[in-house]
Parts: C-alpha cells; sequence; structure tokens
C-alpha cells in the first residue's frame, strides 16, 4: 500500500495536479485504462488508490470484471503498430467509450488502448496521467513516448529514466 499512497501522492504534486484524493474532493469519474498481462496486474496495484471515486475500466483483457467488484468495464480489441486497421478500430473505440463515460481523470500503465485513451481524454478536458510498465527498463515503451504531450501527470518506474521535464519517478507498483 505504501507504493499506492506513493502514486497518491504523485497525482497531488507538480505538473499537472490531478488534485487531493483524500476524500475530501468531490467523487471523480476515473477512467482506468491498460492492455492485459503486466499492465492489467500495475493498473490493478494502483486502482485502490482511487476506490473512493467512480471507477470505470477499459482493457483488453477478458474475465477480469470478478476483479473490479460491480464498476462498468469496456472490452476492446489489442492492436499494435504491426496491424493499422487494429489500431484504428482501437482508436475508434476508445473515443466512443471516452466520449460515452466522460472521465474527469485518466489513468493508465499502457499500452495501446491507454495511449488513445489519454489522447482522447485531454481532448475532453480530463486529468491525464501515464505510468509507464516497469518492464521498461532500458527505455520508455512506444506509447509511454508518445503519450508525452497528453499526460498531466508522465511517471516511469525506473529512476534512471525520470528527467526534470518528464517522465518522473515516483516509485515503482510492483
Amino acid at each position: 500500500m505504501e507504493r499506492v499512497a506513493g502514486l497518491e501522492a504523485a497525482t497531488a504534486g507538480s505538473r499537472g495536479s490531478l488534485g487531493s484524493f483524500d476524500g475530501a474532493a468531490p467523487r471523480l469519474k476515473v477512467l482506468l485504462v491498460a492492455s492485459g498481462g503486466g499492465h492489467w496486474v500495475q493498473l490493478m496495484r494502483v486502482a485502490s488508490a482511487f476506490a473512493e471515486h467512480k471507477c470505470v475500466y477499459a482493457t483488453t483483457m477478458r474475465g477480469c470484471e470478478r476483479e473490479v467488484g460491480d464498476a462498468r468495464v469496456h472490452l476492446v480489441a489489442d492492436a499494435n503498430r504491426w496491424n493499422k486497421f487494429g489500431l484504428l478500430k482501437l482508436a475508434l473505440r476508445m473515443l466512443l467509450i471516452v466520449l460515452r463515460e466522460r472521465p474527469d481523470v485518466v489513468i493508465s500503465t499502457g499500452a495501446a488502448p491507454g495511449y488513445f485513451a489519454l489522447r482522447f481524454g485531454k481532448l475532453c478536458g480530463a486529468k491525464t496521467t501515464w505510468l509507464d510498465s516497469v518492464a521498461n527498463i532500458d527505455r520508455l515503451s512506444l506509447s509511454g513516448q508518445m503519450v508525452e504531450s497528453y499526460a498531466d501527470l508522465w511517471l516511469t518506474q525506473w529512476p534512471h529514466l525520470s528527467r526534470p521535464e518528464g517522465p518522473l519517478f515516483r516509485g515503482a507498483v510492483l
């Protein structure tokens, strides 16, 4: 839980503060987005920091509903840079989810679904947070690099990848 508290503290810090998540602030709608596998595991590690808010999830991982209780879950197809048509369909699906849900905050641990969610969320006025995967030890993920302009809070889980202008290091979730 110390690591989750670290993320919560980071979201209240500088470079695009997301405000207070201590219960005193109004209840926000938070869209949490991740691909399956490690991205999903890392998202679940930070999700409890937003338990007092209305959480909605988007993921490529089927069968995750039991992990999020009665929160709404949007299933999306996975896509990558080698599947251009798949990326186009994913982008359209994420746009529709963001327009339907109208989140106050969008948080993602990657990959492509999170990139599109942050990009469209930012266009719709949401505060955005990107937490790059811990698996990216040598350099940021491609999505993590591309999301820089759309993330109010841009985080890496490796100290040697942080820079003063971002991404910032505020700890790791695994």
